[in-house]
């Protein structure tokens, strides 16, 4: 299906770390000047007066954050296409679906919120954070991203490591999607949500090392009928 030559595994190394490294370094610096996601619960009237206090840098920030959730989609079409029969294809497609929910999600900041904010029309603001930000962005994105993250564990990372690396995978997918429930005010869902991402980052960073260094056996899995097929891989 693949050979190393097809397969630019530096590449997506490295957009798997920028993604990490992008998101993080957006996220400390939301909280820092917005406090975000916190400031989320406030009403509108509040959130709108902290958007105009340091509307700049918080459009910089969050510009940085839909570009992290952007890179998801190349990762998944780079992934997907080493991943054999319909799994990797649903894998793109999951993916991709992930990465354009989050972005429309996140873009709303930069591109809508500060004419809402220069009117303090708090109602739009309402109606656009409900559709945009907790319907697309955040519930989708957060059911599409564990399902994403699933079906790379199933397809690749069997392949490229022990247990411990799917089984910190599915724990991370599981928190993250919990944060589906936010929504609707179950108490500790919002933490778990916080704490799934932060072990998916950590998941993706090593996944990032593995496919450097391991990308020969992603070949060899994509080479196989079936995702069923097993690699040795022995366990670190």
């Amino acid at each position: 299906m693949a050979d190393n030559r097809s397969f630019p595994r530096g590449l997506v190394a490295c957009l798997l770390v920028a993604a990490v490294v992008l998101a993080n370094a957006a996220f400390v610096g939301l909280g820092s000047v917005f406090n975000y996601p916190d400031v989320l619960q406030e009403p509108a009237e509040e959130i709108l007066t902290a958007f105009r206090e340091d509307e700049g840098v918080i459009i910089t920030f969050f510009v940085l954050l839909a570009l992290s959730a952007a890179l998801l989609a190349p990762i998944a079409v780079i992934l997907g296409r080493q991943i054999p029969g319909d799994l990797g294809r649903w894998s793109i497609r999951v993916g991709v679906a992930a990465a354009i929910v989050q972005v429309i999600g996140l873009l709303r900041w930069p591109l809508i919120v500060p004419f809402l904010a220069d009117r303090d029309d708090t109602d739009a603001f309402e109606t656009v954070h409900t559709l945009l930000g907790t319907i697309v962005g955040e519930t989708l994105g957060y059911a599409l991203t564990a399902i994403w993250t699933i079906l790379i564990i199933r397809g690749l990372a069997q392949h490229l490591a022990g247990r411990w690396f799917s089984l910190l995978g599915y724990v991370a997918g599981a928190l993250i999607a919990v944060g589906v429930l936010v929504p609707l005010d179950v108490p500790g869902t919002d933490f778990a949500n916080f704490l799934g991402y932060v072990i998916w980052s950590v998941w993706l960073l090593f996944l990032a090392w593995f496919i450097w260094r391991r990308g020969d056996r992603v070949v060899s899995a994509g080479r196989l009928d079936g995702p069923q097929a097993t690699v040795t891989t022995g366990s670190i």
